[in-house]
């Protein structure tokens, strides 16, 4: 066992260090660092009341919220696992997480009783469901468990190793069902150095950010690094994003640095009331970046921009592109590029065979070092595929230049992105095939002006059925961003020698079609 800090301490030091500083600002409430510790402490102990122990996991399913910030570091606290879901997913996905995770508590947001439901049904070893304002039979309020709790004494947090689990980051693969990539309090302490270090250096509580994002993923991973330097955090006030208040709230409160995926960070600098103002970090990453839009944003933002690319295994410590790296020069040997490794992260382009590639040569995108995740949750077959011969593989293809920048040039699965959310087609193919109408179907995604891509279903049926009613179907199958956004009707589909469909023969027959999104 080799001991390690646990994470939930930063909160602990900064409510010492700065207690009456602002720590979270959502809507018309502000809470302080000594304010917000000692809701989690309160909620650390009324977990450990309900039996809650160390290695247990965890399930959250919650908007953006104080809770939701809240629930993250009782977990840690404790020493359980933190299960964050997309908040889109449908019940019975959720339900699927949970399971797999081996859940024995579940914290829910208003409004999502049926969700609760189905994780009760799916997962036997749950114990505890904790509702955020609209709680039912067997159910415990979220702020009458708070209320009602004993203050845990002084320095109460559970003793953990490096390789404890932290946080269940569900990501998918090519099979299209979701893995648990177990991220441990060891990790997580390298990649919040490195954050720190490569993507906003010089934070501290002067700075201020702006939550975009759920905090289930990307940006939940961006906030922690403020805590651990006492910048405060601001959640926007709706469910969706509103690009008008995120402006008004980076203006009122003199933000700093926030996180973002290239959609959204389009859509700011597209925004009348685009400017630099006191901008310093604005990160982006979850999907490529169309080189117009970057040129835009730099020109409307100014020179704040930082690209990083990463995976949920690796919490996004794969490369950065800092702010004095981009540039409006197209001649620029780094335009395109996202970036060079991070510190301390060994990276590399790999053939087949895993032998290196030299620069501008095709190959696999490969990492190690101590971002990459302690492995998939009871997936073995996962594991020895992503972590073969001591490299973490990312499934997406790319080359370096000789200076280490590396250009990503596909992806070695069928995924695609679409808004910053990664979207697996055989999820969505074995769905539509669910249908009685359908008969065989393929799933390919293609380039959208607004999203990067979009997905088209292309359907062999069995009998007519119209485009309506096979998208209805997927409704309560499968979150509304999966969705593929236009149906296509063949009458089969092309395939290669071997009978299969390769995505390649289906953008070529869709092209040829003049299937696009405008």
């Amino acid at each position: 066992m080799i001991p390690t800090m646990n994470l939930g301490r930063l909160l602990t030091q900064t409510a010492r260090r700065l207690p009456d500083a602002p720590a979270l600002i959502w809507r018309d409430r502000t809470w302080s660092w000594r304010e917000m510790d000692a809701r989690v402490d309160r909620l650390a102990a009324a977990l450990r009341a309900e039996g809650i122990a160390p290695g247990d996991r965890v399930l959250v399913h919650s908007r953006n919220s104080n809770q939701m910030f809240e629930s993250l570091w009782a977990c840690w606290k404790i020493g359980a696992a933190w299960v964050p879901t997309n908040v889109r997913l449908t019940p019975s996905e959720a339900a699927w997480l949970a399971s797999n995770a081996g859940c024995v508590a579940m914290i829910r947001d208003h409004g999502f009783a049926a969700h609760a439901d189905a994780v009760r049904e799916a997962t036997p070893g749950l114990r505890l469901v904790v509702a955020v304002g609209d709680a039912r039979d067997g159910e415990r309020d979220y702020e009458t468990m708070l209320a009602a709790a004993t203050p845990p004494p002084r320095d109460h947090e559970a003793e953990v190793a490096y390789d404890h689990p932290a946080w269940f980051f569900f990501t998918s693969g090519t099979t299209g069902k979701p893995k648990g990539a177990v991220l441990t309090h060891g990790q997580l302490g390298f990649v919040i150095n490195n954050h720190c270090a490569d993507l906003m250096p010089g934070l501290s509580e002067r700075d201020v950010s702006l939550v975009l994002a759920p905090l289930s993923h990307g940006a939940g991973m961006h906030a922690i690094p403020q805590v651990a330097r006492g910048a405060c955090s601001i959640l926007l006030p709706g469910e969706r994003l509103d690009v008008a208040e995120a402006w008004r709230l980076i203006e009122a409160h003199g933000v700093t640095n926030m996180f973002t995926v290239p959609t959204i960070l389009t859509m700011l600098a597209e925004h009348p009331d685009a400017a630099p103002h006191k901008l310093r970090h604005v990160i982006y990453a979850g999907a490529p970046m169309y080189r117009a839009d970057q040129k835009r944003a730099l020109e409307r933002m100014g020179p704040c921009l930082v690209q990083y690319f990463g995976l949920g295994e690796v919490t996004g410590n794969i490369t950065v592109l800092r702010p004095d790296q981009h540039s409006l020069d197209d001649a620029d040997p780094r335009a395109g590029s996202c970036g060079m490794a991070r510190t301390c992260m060994d990276l590399a382009i790999l053939a087949e065979d895993g032998t290196p590639r030299p620069p501008g040569r095709t190959g696999e995108i490969c990492v190690r070092g101590n971002a990459v995740f302690a492995g998939y949750w009871n997936n073995r077959d996962a594991n020895a595929k992503a972590l073969r011969g001591g490299w973490f593989h990312t499934g997406d293809l790319g080359h370096m230049n000789a200076e280490g920048f590396l250009f990503i040039t596909g992806r070695a699965s069928d995924m695609f992105i679409s808004g910053g959310s990664n979207i697996y087609p055989r999820e969505i193919e074995e769905a539509l095939l669910t249908h009685p109408a359908v008969l065989e179907c393929a799933v390919v995604g293609i380039p959208h002006p607004k999203w990067g891509e979009a997905g088209v279903a292309c359907v062999v049926p069995r009998h007519p059925v119209e485009d309506a009613a096979l998208l209805a179907h997927l409704g309560e199958r499968l979150a509304r961003y999966k969705h593929p956004q236009r149906v296509v009707f063949w009458d089969a589909l092309p395939k290669s020698a071997y009978g299969k469909v390769p995505k390649t023969l289906l953008r070529k027959r869709l092209a040829a079609e003049g299937v696009t999104f405008g």
